[in-house]
Parts: structure tokens; sequence; C-alpha cells
């Protein structure tokens, strides 16, 4: 594995989000209290100089979904992972074709979208891939400026910059292709103060559920599956075109099994609130987990979602307890005399993390605790990742063997490896 540089550029930051150096709090994670010595640990926020970047990014905007039902999603969002209802767009506000529902959980923002009538343009996309991720929204602070570089770089601009308003504002906004059927939509919502976007509605969760803490306060990293030889591809493309660092690559040994193998690649804008560990298959004895997805996607995409939380064990017991399913971890895992010396002192006893199956990793800056569901869907593509940081800015290398063996049980059992 290799890591490069963290972005930082001698700049600092106060506590309360002043923009010093290119970092400050974005609205929604005000909105959600957080602070910037908390992201620093949930994320891995680093400060950056905004005012040397062709594409500054200032954070991710949304997920959006394209769902086989978007008012059943919603609510299991709601009732499973705990997230609130805050907008909503469908007939009734005059949107005919689908019904479009945004939840949010401390600064993660998710958008549900389904097909309201025959004749909407998600019913195609959703019999190619099923339930999956359209559009990963990202912040930026002048489209046009993006978009004028994005062009000169050669990216393919599915929407030139336009505005879009009602009583809350505008919003200015454009878009940009991405892998496979993947896109970026660039927001800048500095002059609008709704909701989420024109033509939504607030809305307030009514699903009753036990008061407690966010299971999780916002997304780490959205990781993409790509074909076999095009990962260096889309890691020059957000470099060329966004800009992003080429922040670590796994390769070889790094991220392999007895049966399968693949090769990855994390990208990462300046501040590292937006990171894509981009994944290709290798060839291996049988049929790798990116194998799986993009035959099952019937394409590239995006595979999981990793959801930082501060207390994972919390997250996973509550998780439970709601009928959400986590990847097995054998008892091996945590009984191995070198994981135990390489992990030292982390906040919990190992016994409590074997108990819920949570792995845990060290390297150089920190130790990071984590866990995978199994898909969440009827097709075996997208799953979700918590993970709870504690000073590393990695992705679980020690890890990456007992998690895709514990994938490739999974596979074995669907039929699939």
């Amino acid at each position: 594995m290799t890591v490069t540089g963290s972005g930082a550029g001698g700049a600092h930051t106060t506590e309360t989000g002043t923009p010093v150096g290119g970092t400050a709090l974005t609205t929604e994670e005000r909105a959600a209290d957080l602070r910037l010595d908390q992201l620093r640990q949930l994320v891995g926020l680093v400060d950056y100089d905004a005012s040397r970047d062709p594409f500054p990014v200032t954070g991710l905007d949304a997920v959006v979904f394209c769902v086989g039902n978007a008012t059943q999603t919603a609510g299991y969002y709601q009732l499973a992972l705990g997230m609130d209802l805050v907008a909503y767009a469908g007939p009734e506000t005059g949107v005919r074709d689908r019904r479009s529902y945004v939840l949010r959980s401390g600064s993660a923002r998710f958008v549900f979208e389904g097909a309201a009538a025959p004749g909407s343009s998600l019913l195609e996309h959703h019999e190619r891939h099923g339930d999956g991720v359209t559009d990963i929204a990202l912040e930026v602070p002048d489209v046009d400026r993006c978009v004028e570089h994005a062009r000169a770089q050669g990216a393919t601009i599915l929407e030139e910059p336009h505005d879009r308003s009602d009583d809350h504002g505008t919003v200015r906004c454009a878009a940009i292709a991405a892998y496979g059927d993947t896109r970026h939509t660039l927001i800048d919502r500095s002059r609008y103060d709704g909701p989420y976007l024109p033509g939504f509605v607030a809305r307030s969760s009514t699903v009753a559920r036990t008061d407690g803490p966010r299971i999780f306060e916002a997304v780490d990293h959205c990781v993409g599956n790509v074909e076999l030889g095009r990962m260096d591809e889309w890691v020059d493309f957000y470099g060329r075109v966004l800009g992003f660092i080429n922040m670590a690559e796994f390769v070889g040994d790094d991220i392999a099994t007895e049966y399968s193998a693949l090769m990855s690649k994390v990208v990462a804008n300046g501040n590292h609130r937006v990171k894509f560990p981009l994944n290709e298959p290798a060839v291996g004895k049988k049929k790798s987990q990116i194998d799986e997805y993009l035959e099952f996607y019937a394409g590239p995409g995006c595979q999981h979602i990793a959801l930082a939380t501060h207390d994972i064990l919390a997250a996973v017991d509550t998780l439970r307890a709601r009928g959400v399913e986590f990847l097995n971890t054998p008892d091996s895992y945590y009984e191995d005399p070198e994981l135990r010396a390489r992990i030292g002192n982390v906040r919990v006893p190992v016994d409590e993390l074997q108990r819920r199956g949570i792995l845990v990793d060290r390297d150089e800056d920190g130790y990071l605790l984590q866990i995978f569901t199994a898909p969440i869907g009827d097709r075996p593509t997208v799953f979700y990742e918590l993970i709870e940081r504690h000073g590393s800015l990695g992705f679980g290398k020690g890890n990456f063997k007992a998690l895709f063996e514990a994938i490739e049980r999974e596979q074995e059992r669907r039929g699939n490896l």
C-alpha cells in the first residue's frame, strides 16, 4: 500500500468554523452541531488552500439513489438507520413522474427517488441496475468555474450551469458524467435556504422510533467499482478534472485472498471531506466481489458507502436490534496474536469487538474500527460500512483479507463465487 499527502498546507482553522486556509464548517455540518475537531476525527478532515484549486470542492452535497419503491425505502432508512426525513417532492408538489424523499443524519444527506408514473425515466435505470446510487452530488463554491475547467479537461457535461429558484432563493447547478451511469451534480447553494432544492417542500418524519443518539454523523467515503483495466483511467479523471489527490493505493497481496483479488486506489478532494476508493477486479481463481457487483449491477457503480460514527459499538447494537445484517467475522481473526500485537490499545476490549464482529486496524496515524453490512437490497450490490476513526486516515488495509474472505463466504452462499 502507498499513502500520499494529507493536503495540509500549513493552514489553520478555528473550532467555530471560521474560514481559514480553505476549511470551514459547511451549512449541513453547522446544522448538525458538528465541530471541526469532531470532523477531523470522524472523516479525517484536513486543511488546504482552496484558492489554488482549479476545481474546489467544499464537500459531499448528497448521495442520490434510484430505488424500486422510494416510499418504503425512505421508511426503512428512518426506522432502521435512524435518519430524519427533511424534504419531499412528488405528484403533490407538481413533480408528476417520481417521488423523492430527502433524509438526513448529521451532515449526511441521502435522496431516494422512485418512479411514480409508467413513463418515468427512472424505470429504465432501475430495470437495468436495481436499487443503487445515480448521483454523488458535490457542493462547490463556483459551478461555472468548475464546469469550465472540467470541459477543458475533456469531461462530459451532462447539464450546463443553470439556476433553479423558488421563494427560498436560488441554487446554481450543473452535472458531469462519472463511471458507468453515475453522475456528479455540482451545486452552489450559498444563495438558498430551503429544505433541499427548488421543487421540494419541507417534510418531517412521522415514524415512531426510540429516541437516542444519531447512528452516524457523516459520509466518510463512497466506493466505486469499475471494469477490469479502467481503474487508472478514473483515477486520472478525478485528478485531472476534479483536482483530487491520489491518497492511497492497494495492490497485490494487500487486497487478495486464496480465491480472488482486486486492485484499489483512493482519490480525495483537498480537504478530504470527499474520498472515493476506486476498485477494479484482478485475476484470481474464482469470481471476485467486484466481478459479482459488475455482473449484478450491469456495469460500474457505487458499491458501498462508509458512514462515520462516534460510537460504533452502540451503532452496531442498535442496527442489529432493528434487523440490519452484518458480515460475520470468524473468531480466529480476534485470536490471532499478530493482530493483538499490531493494534495495541484501543478504546474498548477486543472481546467486545469480537462479540459484535467489529474489525480493527492501526496505521502510523492511529487506528480505526469498522464493520460491513450485508447487501441491503435484492441484488448483491450496494452495502454499507460503519467506521469510527481515531487518528487513522486509512481504510483498514490490515482487515482486507478478513473482510474479503467474509464476502466470499456470502458469495458462495449465493452461488456466485
